[in-house]
């Protein structure tokens, strides 16, 4: 397994305050598998996303990425891991204004170490694999939002990614759009073998998943196999 979460737990606060945002939450997600996580507002997905990816550690149990439980590291080497393994995208983009596509998406290589040409060579090739490559050297503000999604997706891409994190990835984007940034995480599963979770409140969207799964009140209550594809979604509607 690429990520295997056991019995993960994340509360905030004490005492009568506390906030139970995950309960004993158990996933593993497999090498080509892309998994979508539903469920109402506060229900614990982008809590999920954080502790899987080394943003915000659990307050109890084991969260392996590629064998490798980032529980027990100290934070400089799950920082160094988070460079090398995860990739996130964002609704927001998260994006550095003052920097290129390119730049931003070398970003991660060049904090780990990678020489600057070296970098550079690998972001133009991601920017490349998404389509706008020709956009190398431009700024964020100079382009749509479904540009700047796939930039933001180049830049979770980059190197040698086995574990992908997506955040309502497709929020900002318009409709067509939006299922041209989920079919780009669909193929870097199938053809890369990345692990990926999406997070989704669209069933649309999930149904580009291989899984399902469920969460209320920060417990997992329930997972299922693929949804019926967009198309038959949208003909139930009529």
């Amino acid at each position: 397994m690429i990520l295997d979460l056991r019995q993960l737990t994340r509360v905030h606060g004490t005492g009568e305050q506390a906030v139970h945002a995950l309960r004993d939450v158990d996933l593993a997600v497999a090498a080509g598998e892309l998994v979508a996580v539903m469920g109402p507002s506060g229900s614990g997905k982008s809590t999920l996303l954080t502790c899987a990816g080394g943003l915000d550690q659990p307050t109890r149990g084991e969260v392996l990425v590629d064998g490798t439980d980032i529980t027990t590291l100290k934070r400089s080497a799950v920082a160094a891991l988070r460079r090398r393994l995860i990739g996130y995208v964002f609704q927001d983009f998260n994006l550095i204004p003052a920097l290129t596509a390119a730049e931003n998406v070398a970003l991660p290589l060049e904090l780990d170490g990678v020489r600057a040409r070296t970098a550079r060579k690998h972001a133009e090739a991601a920017l490349t694999e998404v389509a706008i490559g020709e956009l190398a050297d431009r700024f964020p503000d100079d382009m749509s939002g479904g540009q700047r999604q796939r930039v933001a997706i180049a830049r979770a891409i980059v190197g040698d990614r086995r574990l992908l994190l997506a955040d309502e990835p497709t929020g900002a984007l318009d409709s067509d759009t939006g299922e041209a940034v989920l079919q780009l995480l669909r193929d870097r599963c199938d053809q890369h073998g990345i692990a990926g979770i999406l997070v989704t409140h669209d069933a649309r969207h999930a149904a580009w998943a291989d899984r399902v799964v469920y969460l209320r009140d920060g417990v997992l209550v329930g997972q299922s196999g693929p949804l019926p594809d967009a198309d038959v979604l949208l003909q139930g509607t009529h």
